[in-house]
Formats: C-alpha cells, sequence, structure tokens
C-alpha cells in the first residue's frame, strides 16, 4: 500500500518510515503540508500519516484541505499528537480523520492501524468494481429493455395498423392530439364523422391504443353489413334456444369479445330504428341483455362510433334517434376531406410511394413536379384511401426512379370517359320533365341500371352511389345483390 507520511522531525519521519517498509509498504516522506499536498495531487495514496503540529500548515488543515479536493474518497488519513492533547484528537476525528495515534507512536498500534486501513481499501476498491461492474450493467440491461420496448412498440403499431401513420396538417395534427386524449377516459362515447376514406377507423384506433400500451382488445363492426337480426345478435350474443339454427349453449357477442377494450360501430347510422335503444342502454348503463336471454350482462367496453353519413339529417328525418345522436356526440371528431387539407397530398404520396416501393421492391422513390401538380390539382373523391390505392398501383405498375404524369392515367378531374358514355349530356333524369311510354316498360330494369350508373359514376365507391340515390347503403347492397341474382338466373335459362 502507498502511504503518504508527513512529519517535520527528519529523526521521527526516518524511524516511522523504515518500520512501514518493513510491513512492505511503500513510502513517501514529506516534511510540510504544502509539499504533501502537491504529492498527493500527483500520485495515489490510499493512506495519509500526519503529524498534527507542524510549521505553516497543521495536520487538521492538511486534512481539510485534502477532503475539500475530493481525496478522501480515496484515501483514509491518520493523525498522531503528541502529550496527550485529547482535545485536538477529537477535533481531528471530527475533522474526518480515519484514527489518530499518540507521541510517541507505539509501532504494535501503528502496524494494527496500518492493516485494518489496508482491509478497508481493499473493500473499498471491491466496492467501486461491483459498483462499476453493476452500473454497466444496468446501462446494458436498461439499453436492451429500451430496444425491446421500442422493437414491441413497433410490432404493436403494426398489429395495430398505426406504423405508417403520419399527420401533416395543422388540423388532422390537432385531431390526433384530440384523440390520444379521448383514449384517457374510456367511459366516454366517441363519434367520428367524415367521408368515406378518410382515416377515421385510424383515428378510432389512436383512441383506443393511445401510447400502445394497454393490450386491450380492439373489435369492430361493419352495420351496414349486417341485417337487423344478425347485428342484435353479433353485438350481443344471444341465449341457449334463442332462435332456430343458433347453438344449443347460446352464443357470446361483440361485446363480450370486446371486454376492456373498444368497440368501433362503423357506418353506425345503418342500424335500424328499433335496435339504436338497445345501443343507447348499453352506453347509458354499461349493461344489456342477450337476444333471448333474461340476465343483465355487464358492459366494460369503449364505444367509438363512426359514420360517413349526416347523423343531424337523419334525425330530421326520423330515422335516427335525436337522444342516441346526442349522446354518442359527448366525443366528437370530425374528419376534413382531403381536398380540404390539400398540403397533406404530397407528403402523404410520398409517405405511400416509399412503402409500396420498398414492399414491391420497386427503384420509385421521388414525385416529379409536374405528376406532383397533377395530384394536387385532382380532387380525391375517395380521400386519403384513394391516394393510397393510386400510389400502390404506381407502384406495382412501374419501376422508374421518379413518378410521373404519365403514371398517373388513371385520375382524371371528373367523370372517365366511359363515365360520360354512361351517362351523356342531355339525358339527365328530370323528375317533372320524363314522359313514360304508352306501352308500358319494366321499372324493375330501369332502377337496375339507375344503380349500376350511379356505382359506374361513383367509380365502384357504394356509399357515395347509395348518397347519390338517396337510399340507404343496406337498400344499395340488396339491390345490388338481386341484379347479380337476376343475372345468374338470365345466363341458367
Amino acid at each position: 500500500m502507498n502511504i503518504l507520511l508527513v512529519e517535520d522531525d527528519n529523526d521521527s519521519r526516518a524511524g516511522v518510515a523504515e518500520f512501514l517498509r518493513e510491513l512492505g509498504h511503500q513510502v513517501t516522506e514529506c516534511g510540510d503540508g504544502d509539499q504533501a499536498l502537491d504529492l498527493f495531487a500527483a500520485g495515489d495514496f490510499p493512506m495519509v500519516l500526519s503529524d498534527i503540529k507542524m510549521p505553516r500548515m497543521s495536520g487538521i488543515e492538511l486534512l481539510r484541505r485534502i477532503r475539500a479536493s475530493g481525496g478522501e474518497k480515496a484515501c483514509d488519513i491518520v493523525l498522531f499528537t503528541g502529550h496527550g492533547d485529547m482535545v485536538t484528537a477529537i477535533e481531528a476525528l471530527r475533522a474526518g480523520a480515519y484514527d489518530y495515534l499518540l507521541k510517541p507512536i507505539s509501532v504494535a498500534e501503528l502496524a494494527a492501524i496500518t492493516e485494518r486501513i489496508a482491509e478497508h481499501q481493499s473493500l473499498l476498491r471491491e466496492n467501486r468494481t461491483l459498483t462499476r461492474r453493476f452500473s454497466e450493467e444496468v446501462r446494458a440491461a436498461t439499453a436492451e429493455t429500451q430496444r425491446e420496448l421500442t422493437q414491441l412498440k413497433k410490432l404493436a403499431g403494426q398489429a395495430a395498423g398505426l406504423d405508417n401513420v403520419a399527420f401533416f396538417a395543422p388540423e388532422m395534427r390537432r385531431i390526433a392530439a384530440q384523440a390520444a386524449r379521448y383514449h384517457q377516459d374510456r367511459s366516454m362515447p366517441v363519434l367520428i364523422e367524415g367521408e368515406t376514406g378518410t382515416g377515421k377507423e385510424i383515428i378510432a384506433r389512436i383512441i383506443h391504443y393511445g401510447d400502445l400500451k394497454a393490450p386491450a382488445p380492439f373489435v369492430d363492426i361493419n352495420c351496414a353489413a349486417l341485417t337487423g337480426s344478425l347485428f342484435e345478435s353479433e353485438l350481443f350474443g344471444y341465449g341457449p334456444g334463442a332462435f332456430t339454427g343458433g347453438l344449443a349453449r347460446g352464443q357470446k357477442g361483440k361485446l363480450d369479445l370486446a371486454e376492456g377494450g373498444t368497440v368501433l360501430l362503423d357506418e353506425v347510422g345503418e342500424i335500424p330504428l328499433d335496435l339504436q335503444g338497445k345501443l343507447l342502454r348499453v352506453i347509458q348503463e354499461k349493461e344489456f341483455y342477450r337476444v333471448g336471454g333474461l340476465k343483465k350482462v355487464p358492459a366494460d367496453v369503449r364505444i367509438i362510433c363512426a359514420t360517413n353519413a349526416d347523423l343531424g339529417r337523419r334525425v330530421e328525418l326520423g330515422t335516427f334517434r335525436k337522444d342516441l345522436f346526442y349522446r354518442l356526440k359527448v366525443g366528437h371528431i370530425v374528419i376534413p376531406p382531403l381536398r380540404q387539407r390539400r398540403e397533406e397530398i404530397l407528403p402523404l404520396a410520398e409517405l405511400f410511394l416509399h412503402q409500396f416501393a420498398v414492399l414491391k421492391g420497386r427503384r420509385l422513390k421521388t414525385i416529379d413536379p409536374a405528376a406532383a401538380e397533377r395530384l394536387l390539382a385532382y380532387d380525391w373523391p375517395g380521400n386519403v384511401r384513394e391516394l393510397r390505392n393510386t400510389m400502390e398501383w404506381v407502384a406495382f405498375m412501374h419501376d422508374d426512379a421518379t413518378v410521373k404524369p404519365g403514371h398517373l392515367g388513371r385520375l382524371v378531374k371528373g367523370l372517365s370517359p366511359m363515365d360520360r358514355t354512361a351517362a351523356p349530356p342531355g339525358q339527365a333524369l328530370d323528375p317533372a320533365g320524363f314522359v313514360l311510354p304508352a306501352a308500358g316498360f319494366s321499372l324493375e330494369d330501369h332502377v337496375d341500371r339507375i344503380v349500376q350508373q350511379a356505382v359506374t359514376i361513383c367509380r365502384g365507391n357504394k356509399t357515395a352511389a347509395a348518397r347519390c340515390l338517396g337510399i340507404s347503403r343496406r337498400s344499395l347492397y340488396c339491390r345490388l345483390a338481386k341484379n347479380i341474382k337476376r343475372t345468374r338466373q338470365d345466363i341458367a335459362e
């Protein structure tokens, strides 16, 4: 062990140094405090042995100077004094000395103190080593945990459909922030309004998943795709023997599957009027009855509803309950169409382009300025979904480095040439001016042609076609299904 010996008496210092060297220690000698401070700053001394009574700087002052430099953490300081000066010895201990010795120094006491300090310093070194290793392991484990957490969040985002979501317009960032706030209160229903393809389901998923920490279930139901009786059994489930063809033991519904999580009722405006009261009961009372059941079932679910219909107008027409409408609007989000936030068109197009170029192994990276102008000039009736589908089609059809105007030939302002031939100028229906033929005609055939033409004009968007015809989407589906059935019968004949 390296020992710094500070003593102004040369003979006394030499005797102590010789004894310490015989014990196997390395000893550095000096005669005053100033020199001791210089040696201490330049070397490594686990132990400092110093006289208290010295000219210019006392041993206690030396101890305080070493402590002020931080050296007390690395060494133990022993002071010795003569004449049984207990007051000075106590002062030394209070100043932070490890121990003290009385002159004349007893070699037995010196050997014992030196041995204790050697053991103490060994424990300190071991503790520093363990602390350093522990800190390194904690940092490594923390970094690994952070990487795993990042990966889990990425996987959760992919599973939730939120891994490639970006908002570029201030209004959309505000909506995303509003959705994140709604995530904090599961008891509050939320109504999301917006045209088809604006991203209502994405906003619903943000409300549900929030920061992606909660693995609660997310169950979505397309209300327009289910008939009234089927919707009721799908949502609430049914009891044993509720109806012919049902399972003997009954069946749980989507509310059960979403326990502790979220149910998204997409196209909520298509729910039959007689079932809207039951949905209102679930929202208000947090309980429901299964179809054919007599026992109340608690419902711990968040209700999110989405619609592209004007529910306020439907309330006026009496096809949607007023009390349900205002209950759903406790949390309310209206998503503007893409044509009203054109600053998002190019950033979203580039995002989708990069996504599909990587997925399909294409070289596409940028959008030509002329192509960008064409994207900005288009009205995007299908909104973000149409933009995404367009970029997927471009990535599928082309393998250039840049998207050019020729790649966007499918974008036609207004109707396509086929649409224009299907509905030529001057032949639009006039409710007050058409004349029925005297020989009669097939009403079903004309209705079928009108429905089919509406679907064609709306580029296959059945929701827009139903809105164009002034009918519900369910009615449109029934009409199209009837057309298909009739066509098959004609072919069979």
